[in-house]
């Protein structure tokens, strides 16, 4: 533990898929009260950037997945970048910038092979324009890579290779990341492990000692990190970098959208985690110290839900800097609420919701879905916090977010007369009616993310 109060190597990932962000100096004050030292950005907008000079924050700066061809044709663009997202900020009392993370996740199966030959040579002309700007010793480009691109045969980690389609891909860029003493940035999941296998044992994911440990030539395994980690090990060994250093880019437990994505098990899922971040005990072939990026710090509204619609509630925080459950950074077991945002302005404390006093109910199924496929309500799915709302909550609350989300807009709460707006607070129970934040003024070029269709015929249904 560093004097600060967080687990030594903790850092969070920042995501802006949101559609209304919270202002980049209220960000890292919040990192800054919470102890965290260390963030991960998916781009490297200045704006944000900015917000980190002289706080003592470590950043890790990216570049999205369709700048890689750019990168990859000419190390001109690549100098050019450095020079206006790098050395700018690298003046004293400016930002500390650790890693520049070149794409995100590219070998996805689900991309095709869409930025198969772009990554590697983007990445080695990221590094080259580093190394000739004079900051290639204390800055370091590298990929961050879902854990898909290393499988096992055997189902145990010694039988851990790089992917068949990759592989020989996958070894050019292990051995350019060990020749320029780069990271390995990899993304574990143990949520989504359970999230598609049905029959995946649930005490695996999780470090309470719950599970039934398996046997790999001796070695136990009883969490899924561990194993999925030290397969990782075995594919590096047999590439011929068995030293490569391993950073966890990603790492977290969703709070809505499934019936396993809820504040008791993130809370279960991240004791446990920082607990044994804080040990430094590792993983059996890779014992000691590692570096790990929580995933995520805010909820994002606008990620796309193809995935599932977990993929908008990743935050240990709510969209406004509010913290969903008691943790402790540290990873000592002392569990606190963390310390909220300060200073963020919200919009006027008003709702828009459904006017009773409508009988004739045939124009809101489309209305609905409308307001559905604009905004998030992803949190009326099963599992989620306001998947027991009545008929009129349901409708309520797919009003309210889209007229949160166009900044309370009064002609966003008509819906052909069925809707009105309140001034006594919506939310029941556990089922938050929020008050969207004041917007921060700044465009960020996100897409809208998937409509929220599927699901929605369960309402229809309570007709």
């Amino acid at each position: 533990m560093v004097a600060d109060g967080s687990t030594k190597g903790l850092g969070v990932n920042w995501g802006s898929q949101a559609s209304h962000n919270l202002h980049p100096s209220i960000v890292a004050q919040m990192l800054k009260d919470n102890g965290i030292t260390k963030v991960k950005l998916f781009d490297s907008d200045s704006w944000t950037v900015k917000a980190f000079a002289g706080t003592g924050i470590e950043v890790m700066l990216g570049i999205p997945n369709n700048q890689l061809t750019r990168f990859s044709d000419s190390l001109d663009h690549a100098k050019d970048w450095v020079k206006e997202n790098v050395t700018k900020h690298l003046y004293d009392g400016g930002v500390q910038i650790k890693y520049v993370a070149v794409g995100n996740e590219p070998f996805l199966k689900s991309y095709n092979g869409s930025f198969m030959k772009p990554t590697y040579p983007a990445l080695k002309n990221v590094q080259k324009a580093l190394d000739e700007a004079g900051l290639g010793d204390k800055i370091k480009a590298t990929i961050p890579l879902n854990a898909d691109v290393y499988d096992t045969n055997s189902g145990n980690p010694s039988g851990g290779d790089f992917r068949s389609d990759i592989k020989d891909l996958m070894v050019q860029i292990v051995k350019f990341l060990h020749a320029s003493n780069a990271p390995f940035l990899v993304n574990i999941y143990p949520f989504l492990s359970l999230y598609l296998n049905p029959d995946f044992p649930v005490d695996f994911a999780f470090f309470d000692g719950g599970a039934k440990p398996i046997n790999d030539k001796g070695v136990q395994y009883s969490t899924m990190f561990d194993a999925n980690l030290d397969t990782l090990v075995w594919a590096l060994k047999k590439a011929g970098v068995p030293n490569l250093k391993i950073v966890v880019g990603e790492i977290g437990w969703p709070t809505q959208g499934d019936i396993n994505a809820n504040a008791k098990l993130a809370k279960r899922f991240y004791d446990g985690f920082l607990k044994k971040m804080a040990s430094d005990k590792g993983t059996p072939l890779r014992p000691g110290h590692f570096e790990a990026y929580l995933f995520s710090l805010l909820d994002e509204d606008q990620k796309s839900i193809a995935p599932g619609d977990f993929e908008r509630h990743w935050g240990i925080f709510r969209y406004d800097g509010q913290p969903k459950f008691p943790m402790d950074f540290s990873g000592q077991g002392q569990d606190k609420l963390p310390i909220a945002a300060k200073g963020v302005q919200y919009l006027p404390s008003q709702w828009c919701v459904f006017n009773k006093d409508i009988k004739n109910m045939s124009l809101v199924p489309e209305n609905l879905d409308y307001a559905c496929a604009q905004t998030d309500c992803t949190s009326l799915k099963y599992g989620s916090s306001c998947n027991k709302l009545d008929l009129y909550g349901n409708i309520s609350y797919a009003f309210n977010m889209y007229y949160q989300t166009n900044d309370q807009d009064v002609e966003a709460c008509n819906f052909n007369g069925l809707a009105m707006v309140v001034k006594q607070n919506a939310s029941q129970g556990n089922c938050l009616f929020p008050v969207q934040i004041v917007s921060t003024g700044k465009r960020f070029e996100v897409g809208f993310g998937t409509s929220v269709f599927a699901g929605l015929l369960i309402l229809f249904a309570l007709f």
